[in-house]
Protein backbone atom coordinates (compact mmCIF):
# COMPACT_ATOMS: atom_id res chain seq x y z
CA UNK A 1 0.00 0.00 0.00
CA UNK A 2 1.24 3.44 -0.88
CA UNK A 3 2.30 5.75 1.57
CA UNK A 4 -0.04 8.73 0.63
CA UNK A 5 -2.74 6.09 0.75
CA UNK A 6 -1.66 4.72 4.31
CA UNK A 7 -0.96 8.33 5.60
CA UNK A 8 -5.21 8.81 4.82
CA UNK A 9 -6.69 5.62 6.02
CA UNK A 10 -4.68 5.29 9.41
CA UNK A 11 -6.95 8.34 10.65
CA UNK A 12 -9.88 7.21 9.47
CA UNK A 13 -9.61 3.74 10.54
CA UNK A 14 -8.90 4.78 13.65
CA UNK A 15 -11.80 7.27 13.92
CA UNK A 16 -13.68 4.10 12.72
CA UNK A 17 -12.49 1.84 15.17
CA UNK A 18 -12.54 3.81 18.39
CA UNK A 19 -16.08 4.27 17.70
CA UNK A 20 -17.07 1.47 16.55
CA UNK A 21 -15.97 0.00 20.08
CA UNK A 22 -18.06 2.63 21.88
CA UNK A 23 -20.96 1.31 19.25
CA UNK A 24 -20.47 -2.07 20.06
CA UNK A 25 -19.71 -1.40 24.01
CA UNK A 26 -23.54 0.06 24.01
CA UNK A 27 -24.64 -3.08 21.79
CA UNK A 28 -23.47 -5.35 23.99
CA UNK A 29 -24.80 -3.47 26.98
CA UNK A 30 -28.24 -2.85 25.78
CA UNK A 31 -28.51 -7.21 24.96
CA UNK A 32 -27.08 -7.82 27.75
CA UNK A 33 -29.94 -5.17 29.71
CA UNK A 34 -32.67 -4.60 27.83
CA UNK A 35 -33.05 -7.28 25.46
CA UNK A 36 -34.04 -9.56 28.13
CA UNK A 37 -36.78 -7.34 29.07
CA UNK A 38 -38.24 -6.55 25.83
CA UNK A 39 -37.08 -7.29 22.11
CA UNK A 40 -38.71 -5.02 20.50
CA UNK A 41 -37.00 -1.81 22.66
CA UNK A 42 -33.53 -3.55 22.28
CA UNK A 43 -34.24 -3.30 18.28
CA UNK A 44 -35.61 0.02 18.47
CA UNK A 45 -32.42 1.29 20.02
CA UNK A 46 -30.06 -1.19 18.45
CA UNK A 47 -31.00 0.64 15.16
CA UNK A 48 -30.17 3.97 16.31
CA UNK A 49 -27.06 3.25 17.56
CA UNK A 50 -25.51 0.85 15.02
CA UNK A 51 -26.42 3.98 12.45
CA UNK A 52 -23.19 6.06 14.50
CA UNK A 53 -21.61 3.25 13.03
CA UNK A 54 -22.95 2.63 9.69
CA UNK A 55 -22.91 6.04 8.81
CA UNK A 56 -19.10 6.63 8.88
CA UNK A 57 -19.58 3.84 5.79
CA UNK A 58 -21.91 5.95 3.93
CA UNK A 59 -20.13 9.07 4.38
CA UNK A 60 -16.96 7.58 2.93
CA UNK A 61 -19.42 6.97 0.27
CA UNK A 62 -20.68 10.22 -0.29
CA UNK A 63 -18.53 12.76 0.99
CA UNK A 64 -15.09 11.43 1.05
CA UNK A 65 -14.77 9.30 -1.94
CA UNK A 66 -17.69 11.16 -4.17
CA UNK A 67 -19.55 7.68 -5.40
CA UNK A 68 -22.68 8.73 -7.52
CA UNK A 69 -25.30 5.80 -6.76
CA UNK A 70 -27.99 6.63 -9.35
CA UNK A 71 -31.32 4.44 -8.69
CA UNK A 72 -33.73 3.97 -11.70
CA UNK A 73 -37.28 2.80 -11.05
CA UNK A 74 -40.68 3.79 -11.25
CA UNK A 75 -41.76 6.23 -8.79
CA UNK A 76 -44.32 4.07 -6.54
CA UNK A 77 -41.82 1.58 -5.55
CA UNK A 78 -39.72 4.64 -4.76
CA UNK A 79 -42.24 5.87 -2.82
CA UNK A 80 -42.47 2.50 -0.82
CA UNK A 81 -39.21 2.06 -0.05
CA UNK A 82 -38.38 2.43 3.37
CA UNK A 83 -42.41 2.30 4.34
CA UNK A 84 -42.33 -1.92 4.57
CA UNK A 85 -40.82 -4.72 4.90
CA UNK A 86 -38.75 -6.55 1.94
CA UNK A 87 -36.21 -9.17 0.75
CA UNK A 88 -34.00 -7.68 -1.19
CA UNK A 89 -32.53 -10.00 -4.09
CA UNK A 90 -29.42 -8.34 -5.56
CA UNK A 91 -26.79 -9.40 -8.07
CA UNK A 92 -23.63 -9.25 -6.90
CA UNK A 93 -21.52 -7.22 -9.12
CA UNK A 94 -18.92 -5.29 -6.53
CA UNK A 95 -16.64 -5.13 -3.51
CA UNK A 96 -18.93 -2.36 -1.71
CA UNK A 97 -22.32 -3.98 -3.29
CA UNK A 98 -23.29 -4.26 0.43
CA UNK A 99 -22.34 -0.56 1.11
CA UNK A 100 -24.28 0.36 -1.92
CA UNK A 101 -27.56 -1.22 -0.09
CA UNK A 102 -26.71 0.69 2.78
CA UNK A 103 -26.68 3.89 0.78
CA UNK A 104 -30.12 3.24 -0.35
CA UNK A 105 -31.45 2.32 3.01
CA UNK A 106 -30.03 5.39 4.31
CA UNK A 107 -31.79 7.61 1.66
CA UNK A 108 -35.05 5.33 2.94
CA UNK A 109 -35.07 5.75 6.54
CA UNK A 110 -34.42 2.52 7.43
CA UNK A 111 -30.32 2.15 7.79
CA UNK A 112 -30.71 1.02 11.16
CA UNK A 113 -32.68 -1.94 10.20
CA UNK A 114 -30.92 -2.50 6.94
CA UNK A 115 -29.81 -6.53 7.20
CA UNK A 116 -28.82 -9.20 4.63
CA UNK A 117 -27.30 -12.67 4.98
CA UNK A 118 -23.99 -13.45 5.19
CA UNK A 119 -21.16 -15.77 5.10
CA UNK A 120 -20.18 -16.66 8.46
CA UNK A 121 -16.99 -15.36 8.65
CA UNK A 122 -18.05 -12.05 8.53
CA UNK A 123 -19.41 -11.60 12.10
CA UNK A 124 -15.78 -12.37 13.28
CA UNK A 125 -14.80 -8.90 11.31
CA UNK A 126 -13.81 -6.45 14.51
CA UNK A 127 -16.48 -3.36 15.32
CA UNK A 128 -18.46 -3.55 11.70
CA UNK A 129 -18.94 -8.18 12.65
CA UNK A 130 -19.52 -7.27 15.67
CA UNK A 131 -22.16 -4.64 15.04
CA UNK A 132 -23.68 -6.77 12.71
CA UNK A 133 -24.31 -9.36 14.80
CA UNK A 134 -26.17 -7.36 17.61
CA UNK A 135 -28.12 -6.53 14.71
CA UNK A 136 -29.29 -9.64 14.14
CA UNK A 137 -28.13 -10.24 10.19
CA UNK A 138 -27.91 -13.99 9.44
CA UNK A 139 -24.59 -15.49 8.98
CA UNK A 140 -24.32 -19.07 6.96
CA UNK A 141 -21.47 -21.62 6.92
CA UNK A 142 -22.44 -22.18 2.55
CA UNK A 143 -23.78 -25.86 3.57
CA UNK A 144 -27.02 -26.44 3.00
CA UNK A 145 -27.49 -29.59 5.56
CA UNK A 146 -26.10 -27.12 8.78
CA UNK A 147 -27.26 -23.54 7.23
CA UNK A 148 -30.73 -24.82 6.35
CA UNK A 149 -32.04 -24.89 10.08
CA UNK A 150 -30.17 -21.24 10.83
CA UNK A 151 -31.66 -19.55 8.31
CA UNK A 152 -35.16 -20.78 9.01
CA UNK A 153 -35.29 -19.90 12.63
CA UNK A 154 -33.34 -16.75 11.71
CA UNK A 155 -35.75 -15.49 9.28
CA UNK A 156 -39.08 -16.53 11.59
CA UNK A 157 -37.13 -13.98 14.03
CA UNK A 158 -38.09 -11.47 11.80
CA UNK A 159 -41.28 -11.85 12.09
CA UNK A 160 -42.12 -9.18 14.95
CA UNK A 161 -39.32 -6.72 14.25
CA UNK A 162 -41.20 -3.18 15.04
CA UNK A 163 -39.93 -1.57 11.93
CA UNK A 164 -39.34 -1.80 8.33
CA UNK A 165 -36.57 -4.26 7.88
CA UNK A 166 -34.86 -5.33 4.70
CA UNK A 167 -33.00 -8.53 4.42
CA UNK A 168 -30.64 -8.66 1.34
CA UNK A 169 -29.70 -12.05 -0.36
CA UNK A 170 -26.86 -12.66 -2.96
CA UNK A 171 -28.88 -15.59 -4.56
CA UNK A 172 -25.22 -16.12 -6.55
CA UNK A 173 -23.15 -17.21 -3.37
CA UNK A 174 -20.50 -15.19 -4.02
CA UNK A 175 -19.19 -12.12 -5.80
CA UNK A 176 -18.62 -11.73 -9.59
CA UNK A 177 -15.33 -12.70 -11.16
CA UNK A 178 -14.38 -13.42 -15.09
CA UNK A 179 -13.12 -16.57 -13.27
CA UNK A 180 -16.25 -17.46 -11.84
CA UNK A 181 -18.20 -16.37 -14.73
CA UNK A 182 -16.56 -18.86 -17.00
CA UNK A 183 -16.68 -21.67 -14.79
CA UNK A 184 -20.65 -20.89 -14.26
CA UNK A 185 -20.92 -20.74 -18.24
CA UNK A 186 -19.25 -24.01 -18.32
CA UNK A 187 -21.47 -25.44 -15.66
CA UNK A 188 -24.89 -24.09 -17.79
CA UNK A 189 -23.63 -25.55 -20.76
CA UNK A 190 -23.01 -29.14 -19.09
CA UNK A 191 -27.00 -28.91 -18.02
CA UNK A 192 -28.86 -27.14 -20.04
CA UNK A 193 -29.54 -24.14 -18.62
CA UNK A 194 -29.36 -20.51 -20.21
CA UNK A 195 -25.96 -19.75 -20.14
CA UNK A 196 -24.89 -16.48 -18.55
CA UNK A 197 -23.17 -13.50 -19.79
CA UNK A 198 -23.02 -11.16 -16.94
CA UNK A 199 -24.53 -12.96 -13.81
CA UNK A 200 -23.82 -16.02 -12.24
CA UNK A 201 -26.34 -19.14 -11.85
CA UNK A 202 -28.42 -18.25 -8.47
CA UNK A 203 -28.58 -20.99 -5.91
CA UNK A 204 -32.35 -20.92 -4.81
CA UNK A 205 -32.57 -22.56 -1.82
CA UNK A 206 -32.15 -19.96 0.13
CA UNK A 207 -34.28 -18.39 -2.01
CA UNK A 208 -36.78 -20.48 -1.83
CA UNK A 209 -36.76 -20.84 2.03
CA UNK A 210 -37.13 -16.77 2.33
CA UNK A 211 -39.95 -16.72 0.82
CA UNK A 212 -41.39 -19.81 2.16
CA UNK A 213 -40.98 -18.47 6.23
CA UNK A 214 -41.31 -14.05 5.06
CA UNK A 215 -44.18 -14.54 2.53
CA UNK A 216 -46.97 -13.88 5.62
CA UNK A 217 -45.19 -10.76 7.09
CA UNK A 218 -43.29 -9.52 3.86
CA UNK A 219 -45.28 -7.89 1.59
CA UNK A 220 -42.53 -6.90 -1.49
CA UNK A 221 -39.87 -8.27 -3.08
CA UNK A 222 -36.92 -5.78 -4.36
CA UNK A 223 -34.73 -7.11 -7.41
CA UNK A 224 -31.87 -5.00 -7.36
CA UNK A 225 -29.62 -4.78 -10.60
CA UNK A 226 -26.21 -2.95 -9.73
CA UNK A 227 -24.10 -2.11 -12.59
CA UNK A 228 -21.24 0.02 -13.51
CA UNK A 229 -20.64 2.22 -16.61
CA UNK A 230 -17.65 1.77 -18.95
CA UNK A 231 -16.43 5.12 -17.99
CA UNK A 232 -16.30 4.83 -14.47
CA UNK A 233 -13.94 2.82 -12.71
CA UNK A 234 -15.27 -0.34 -10.41
CA UNK A 235 -15.42 0.50 -6.86
CA UNK A 236 -13.63 -1.07 -4.26
CA UNK A 237 -12.62 -0.56 -0.63
CA UNK A 238 -9.47 0.85 -1.41
CA UNK A 239 -10.43 3.57 -3.58
CA UNK A 240 -13.42 4.66 -1.24
CA UNK A 241 -10.73 5.52 1.56
CA UNK A 242 -8.23 6.99 -1.11
CA UNK A 243 -11.17 8.97 -2.02
CA UNK A 244 -11.46 8.21 -5.57
CA UNK A 245 -14.68 8.09 -7.06
CA UNK A 246 -16.74 5.58 -9.02
CA UNK A 247 -20.43 5.88 -10.71
CA UNK A 248 -22.89 3.27 -9.60
CA UNK A 249 -26.11 2.43 -11.37
CA UNK A 250 -28.81 0.45 -9.69
CA UNK A 251 -31.89 -0.58 -11.07
CA UNK A 252 -34.66 -1.76 -8.81
CA UNK A 253 -38.08 -3.79 -9.41
CA UNK A 254 -40.62 -4.31 -7.06
CA UNK A 255 -42.55 -7.58 -6.91
CA UNK A 256 -45.24 -8.50 -4.67
CA UNK A 257 -44.52 -11.41 -2.58
CA UNK A 258 -48.18 -12.71 -3.06
CA UNK A 259 -47.96 -13.18 -6.93
CA UNK A 260 -45.06 -15.45 -6.90
CA UNK A 261 -45.79 -19.16 -6.99
CA UNK A 262 -47.02 -21.68 -3.85
CA UNK A 263 -44.32 -24.45 -4.90
CA UNK A 264 -40.70 -24.72 -3.70
CA UNK A 265 -39.81 -26.10 -7.15
CA UNK A 266 -41.53 -22.91 -8.80
CA UNK A 267 -40.34 -20.28 -6.69
CA UNK A 268 -37.04 -21.84 -7.30
CA UNK A 269 -37.32 -21.50 -11.42
CA UNK A 270 -39.01 -17.69 -10.60
CA UNK A 271 -35.78 -16.84 -9.18
CA UNK A 272 -33.42 -18.31 -11.95
CA UNK A 273 -36.24 -16.74 -14.38
CA UNK A 274 -35.03 -13.50 -12.77
CA UNK A 275 -31.69 -14.14 -13.37
CA UNK A 276 -32.22 -14.90 -17.08
CA UNK A 277 -33.95 -11.30 -17.25
CA UNK A 278 -31.37 -9.50 -14.96
CA UNK A 279 -28.73 -10.74 -17.51
CA UNK A 280 -30.63 -9.37 -20.49
CA UNK A 281 -31.12 -6.03 -18.48
CA UNK A 282 -27.61 -6.22 -18.30
CA UNK A 283 -26.82 -6.75 -21.96
CA UNK A 284 -29.25 -3.68 -22.44
CA UNK A 285 -26.98 -1.83 -20.08
CA UNK A 286 -23.79 -2.78 -21.52
CA UNK A 287 -25.19 -1.13 -24.90
CA UNK A 288 -26.97 1.83 -23.54
CA UNK A 289 -25.26 2.99 -20.54
CA UNK A 290 -28.07 3.30 -18.79
CA UNK A 291 -31.17 1.66 -17.60
CA UNK A 292 -33.75 3.43 -19.68
CA UNK A 293 -36.51 1.50 -18.82
CA UNK A 294 -37.12 3.23 -15.70
CA UNK A 295 -36.93 6.69 -14.19
CA UNK A 296 -33.77 8.04 -12.86
CA UNK A 297 -34.98 8.77 -9.14
CA UNK A 298 -33.28 11.84 -7.19
CA UNK A 299 -31.58 10.39 -3.98
CA UNK A 300 -29.72 13.48 -2.68
CA UNK A 301 -26.67 13.27 -1.10
CA UNK A 302 -28.08 13.73 3.03
CA UNK A 303 -26.25 16.04 5.70
CA UNK A 304 -26.62 13.38 8.47
CA UNK A 305 -23.97 11.34 7.79
CA UNK A 306 -21.27 14.34 7.69
CA UNK A 307 -22.87 15.74 11.12
CA UNK A 308 -21.99 11.84 12.61
CA UNK A 309 -18.61 12.10 11.02
CA UNK A 310 -17.65 15.42 12.25
CA UNK A 311 -19.19 14.52 15.72
CA UNK A 312 -17.26 11.48 16.16
CA UNK A 313 -14.20 13.60 15.27
CA UNK A 314 -14.76 16.08 17.62
CA UNK A 315 -15.17 13.71 20.60
CA UNK A 316 -12.76 11.83 19.56
CA UNK A 317 -10.10 14.18 19.31
CA UNK A 318 -11.62 15.95 22.43
CA UNK A 319 -11.10 12.58 24.84
CA UNK A 320 -7.97 11.85 23.09
CA UNK A 321 -6.42 15.10 24.09
CA UNK A 322 -7.64 14.73 27.90
CA UNK A 323 -6.55 11.64 27.67
CA UNK A 324 -2.80 12.56 26.51
CA UNK A 325 -2.82 15.06 28.87
CA UNK A 326 -3.69 13.38 32.22
CA UNK A 327 -1.62 10.34 31.11
CA UNK A 328 1.35 11.98 29.60
CA UNK A 329 1.56 9.09 27.11
CA UNK A 330 3.92 10.98 25.06
CA UNK A 331 6.40 12.02 27.39
CA UNK A 332 8.64 8.78 27.42
CA UNK A 333 9.91 6.63 24.78
CA UNK A 334 7.37 4.06 26.19
CA UNK A 335 4.12 5.79 25.70
CA UNK A 336 5.25 6.42 22.35
CA UNK A 337 6.21 3.16 21.42
CA UNK A 338 2.45 1.83 22.87
CA UNK A 339 1.06 4.61 20.68
CA UNK A 340 2.80 3.36 17.61
CA UNK A 341 1.69 -0.07 18.07
CA UNK A 342 -1.99 1.14 18.49
CA UNK A 343 -1.78 3.10 15.12
CA UNK A 344 0.06 -0.46 13.63
CA UNK A 345 -2.79 -2.56 14.34
CA UNK A 346 -5.39 0.10 13.14
CA UNK A 347 -3.39 -0.36 10.01
CA UNK A 348 -3.53 -4.18 9.90
CA UNK A 349 -6.81 -4.14 10.51
CA UNK A 350 -8.37 -1.78 8.30
CA UNK A 351 -5.55 -3.51 5.51
CA UNK A 352 -7.49 -6.70 6.80
CA UNK A 353 -11.20 -4.82 5.80
CA UNK A 354 -9.52 -4.26 2.55
CA UNK A 355 -8.52 -7.14 1.47
CA UNK A 356 -11.60 -9.25 3.36
CA UNK A 357 -13.81 -7.09 0.86
CA UNK A 358 -11.71 -8.04 -2.64
CA UNK A 359 -13.59 -10.11 -5.15
CA UNK A 360 -11.05 -12.51 -6.31
CA UNK A 361 -10.25 -13.32 -2.82
CA UNK A 362 -13.83 -14.25 -1.68
CA UNK A 363 -15.15 -18.03 -1.76
CA UNK A 364 -16.51 -19.05 -5.11
CA UNK A 365 -19.97 -21.45 -5.01
CA UNK A 366 -18.90 -24.54 -5.86
CA UNK A 367 -19.41 -25.10 -9.54
CA UNK A 368 -19.86 -28.51 -11.49
CA UNK A 369 -17.14 -29.48 -14.70
CA UNK A 370 -18.26 -29.41 -18.15
CA UNK A 371 -16.43 -31.83 -19.57
CA UNK A 372 -17.73 -35.24 -19.32
CA UNK A 373 -20.48 -35.01 -17.50
CA UNK A 374 -23.57 -37.29 -18.77
CA UNK A 375 -27.21 -35.66 -19.50
CA UNK A 376 -27.76 -37.40 -16.23
CA UNK A 377 -24.87 -37.17 -14.31
CA UNK A 378 -25.80 -32.99 -15.48
CA UNK A 379 -29.31 -33.16 -13.61
CA UNK A 380 -27.91 -34.76 -10.66
CA UNK A 381 -25.26 -32.31 -10.48
CA UNK A 382 -27.62 -29.12 -10.77
CA UNK A 383 -29.86 -30.13 -8.21
CA UNK A 384 -26.61 -29.93 -5.75
CA UNK A 385 -25.74 -26.69 -7.19
CA UNK A 386 -29.30 -25.30 -6.32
Amino acid sequence: MAIAAAAVIVPLGLLFFVSGLIVNLIQAICFILIRPLSKNTYRRINRVVAELLWLELVWLIDWWAGVKIQVYTDPETFCLMGKEHALVMCNHRSDIDWLVGWVLAQRSGCLGSALAVMKKSSKFLPVIGWSMWFSEYLFLERSWAKDESTLKLGLQRLKDYPQPFWLALFVEGTRFTQAKLLAAQEYAASTGLPVPRNVLIPRTKGFVSAVSNMRSFVPAIYDVTVAIPKASPSPTMLRLFEGRPSVVHVHIKRHLMRALPETDDAVAQWCKDIFVAKDALLDKHTAEQTFGDQELQTTGRPLKSLLVVASWSCLLIVGALKFLHLSSLLSSWKGIGFSTLGLGIVTVLMQFLIRFSQSERSTPAPVSPAKNISKGESSGKADKQQ
